[in-house]
């Protein structure tokens, strides 16, 4: 028993200190941008850096910019400025450097070799926050997940400790060394969490399918991160659910009774936010998020039209939903744009910028979470889109597009009609989804009746 323990700790021993930040930390903010000058995508990348950093909960003392045009393959800055941030770090009494891009494991490796500071990519930054924020069990095993892939690569050369050779009953014979039976470990943790993840993702699959049957449409509240959505959530549901002034200040898939004028009725789901260059190794614990924002009747997406770069968040957000949520096959729900935080639109610039967002923006409400400015008018556009409860339609499908039935059987009950000459079903669905049907690929619309 004292064995196995002893094995769970190893990559928290060896691992652990490298792959977290700490209230205490004072950091170096490091990163490799192309010659020239500072353009805004670089200024907001290393302003967001610094954010995730603060979020995380350590001090930021300082930042360090190389211009090249690829990084170093063997520390990332190079040599040369390897040693200007160990400089800057005995200025600063920084303990850890964070930097902005993914680090290969040798790169990690070297750098920190050659400043004798803690070194620490954005990748970890972020998935140290989910750590801190994960508040239920599916979001923690969620994240253990992540950390595991993403440590994993990353044992071998990470000290004498991991290469020492041990032996004895459950390990693959004498010789076999501690980085072996670390790897042994992590995998079969990785396994573990993978089954409990999958029966996680069934129970949740029932529970949205009971909603649906119900015909309970779904609303689903998306955006940047940090740009009001849990303070947008509690107004409209009247929940109660952690607000911060921080990134990823919400972790956890929340689902709420939403009441609309007319008598429509609905449930919200309070996303996780998005983010650029998000980690491969966090889109599992995007699951939840993925599947409301896929069997959502309606998206909110939210922008902080205070933000120098509303547009360019909703560029992002768009970029995630099309590439790795609902891509381009099948329709998208209706997607209403709100610009949130106008309260916090003060200069003449943010009211230019808000000006040209509203311009370039379709379909857009522009409220104050905050303040509850213009909160009845979103309300009242929300019940617009959402309708009538139901509808029934008459559809006609090619033999060859069999697959456009289960399609179908996801959005409401489906009942296929005996038709020889043609393949043809019966939907009854939530209204709000006629219109991903009548502009489905494939499918043919008949007659249909809200």
């Amino acid at each position: 028993m004292a064995k196995r323990r002893e094995q769970q700790r190893l990559i928290e021993d060896y691992l652990g200190r490298r792959a977290r930040l700490y209230a205490e930390e004072r950091a170096v903010l490091a990163d490799v941008l192309p010659p020239g000058p500072v353009g805004w995508q670089e200024e907001e990348a290393l302003d967001e850096l610094a954010s995730l950093a603060r979020t995380a909960g350590v001090t930021v003392a300082a930042r360090l910019v190389q211009r090249r045009q690829r990084p170093d393959p063997a520390t990332f800055i190079g040599k040369g400025k390897t040693q200007e941030l160990l400089q800057l770090a005995k200025e600063h009494q920084a303990q850890v450097v964070v930097v902005g891009s993914e680090l290969s494991p040798a790169q990690a490796r070297n750098l920190e070799q050659a400043s004798g500071l803690k070194v620490v990519d954005r990748s970890q930054v972020i998935l140290d926050i989910f750590a801190q924020r994960a508040g239920t069990r599916e979001a923690e095993l969620s994240v253990e997940l992540a950390q595991l892939e993403y440590l994993l690569p990353r044992l071998r050369g990470w000290g004498s400790a991991l290469t020492d050779p041990g032996g004895g009953i459950g390990t693959r014979g004498p010789g076999e060394t501690r980085l072996e039976s670390d790897r042994r470990h992590a995998q079969r943790r990785i396994q573990a969490i993978r089954r409990k993840l999958k029966e996680m993702d069934r129970v949740r699959r029932i529970r949205r399918k009971r909603r649906r049957g119900g015909g309970t449409p779904e609303v689903a509240i998306i955006g940047y991160t940090n740009s009001g959505k849990s303070t947008l959530f509690c107004r409209l549901t009247g929940a109660d659910s952690l607000v911060e002034d921080k990134l990823f200040a919400t972790l956890d898939t929340r689902v709420r009774a939403l009441e609309l004028p007319r008598g429509v009725r609905a449930v919200a789901a309070d996303t996780v936010g998005f983010i650029r260059k998000l980690p491969h190794q966090l889109v599992p614990a995007f699951q939840a998020t993925m599947e409301s924002t896929r069997e959502a009747a309606l998206l909110l997406n939210v922008l902080d039209a205070s933000s120098p770069h509303v547009l360019e968040h909703h560029a992002t957000v768009r970029e995630v939903l099309a590439e790795q949520i609902l891509g381009n096959d099948e329709p998208w729900p209706p997607v209403l744009h709100v610009l949130n935080k106008v309260d916090a639109v003060r200069s003449p610039e943010q009211r230019a910028l808000l000006d040209r967002a509203r311009m370039e923006i379709d379909l857009h409400v522009c409220v104050s979470a905050t303040t509850g400015e213009a909160l009845p008018e979103l309300r009242e556009r929300m019940a617009d889109l959402l309708g009538p409860a139901f509808a029934r339609v008459l559809v006609s499908i090619p033999w060859e597009r069999q697959d456009l039935l289960s399609w179908l059987a996801e959005l409401g009950k489906l009942e296929i009609l005996p038709d020889p000459k043609a393949l043809r079903a019966r939907v009854t669905v939530p209204a709000v989804h006629l219109p991903r049907i009548r502009s489905a690929s494939g499918i043919t619309v008949l007659e249909s009746s809200a």
